[in-house]
């Protein structure tokens, strides 16, 4: 497998707990929204030690862009990167599937699950074809939302966010279980796009298809 050597261009927080990471672009080093890369942080100590993160900037961008949940308590990789600072460099391997778009549809996502949909979304309206196309953004907490002006400005009312921890006016109360989703959708011939936590992503797809959607038309992305 091919590693690639970048450098950090910018580094921030987007919210109190996600980081936005803009790296150079090594040239040739192609993929499609949706997709991912083992990342490493090029030290001593860090260099082996490998996660998956999906590239939330364009294909034609001159740059690549990762939007990442950090987990201090974990002592893990995320933290350290949230310790990086421009000039650092990250190690990256081969660009692997993913979730790639196949049509219109609903996006639905738990917490760091939205990342994959990013680049998608954003590719989409670039082409104009954001039109029918929805996400629903489930999270514990209103802290937790991310990027909400961004898929605001990108989806308008076909932007839901469903708060399972807070019960507040503006957002939808709960989980995105059968209910909410009877509720909230009516076509159940479209496509679905899921991605959260295991447990979530299989109990989003067990009440898809209790309400009539087929396999055919949902595809999965889980992370852990």
């Amino acid at each position: 497998m091919k590693k690639h050597i970048v450098k950090i261009k910018s580094i921030k927080f987007i919210n109190y707990n996600v980081l936005q990471i803009k790296t150079d672009r090594p040239e040739g080093y192609e993929f499609k929204p949706g997709q991912a890369t083992e990342m490493s942080i090029n030290t001593e100590q860090w260099k082996e030690e490998t996660r998956p993160f999906t590239f939330t900037s364009l294909p034609q961008d001159d740059y690549l862009e990762f939007t990442i949940k950090v987990y201090p308590d974990h002592n893990g990789m995320t933290e350290q990167l949230s310790r990086c600072k421009e000039g650092d460099e990250l190690i990256l391997r081969d660009v692997f599937g993913a979730i790639q778009y196949k049509g219109k549809g609903t996006f639905l996502a738990g917490g760091a699950g939205v990342t994959p949909f990013i680049s998608i979304l954003r590719s989409l309206e670039m082409q104009n074809d954001l039109v029918k196309n929805a996400l629903i953004f489930a999270n514990k907490a209103e802290k937790d939302i991310f990027l909400r002006d961004e898929f605001e400005n990108l989806l308008g009312r076909n932007y839901v966010n469903v708060l399972s921890e807070e019960n507040i006016a503006k957002y939808a109360h709960g989980h995105i279980d059968e209910n909410f989703m009877r509720s909230t959708i009516s076509d159940y011939s479209q496509y679905f796009y899921v991605c959260g936590p295991p447990e979530m992503t299989d109990k989003v797809v067990e009440d898809l298809k209790k309400l009539g959607a087929t396999d055919d038309r949902i595809i999965i992305e889980d992370y852990d």
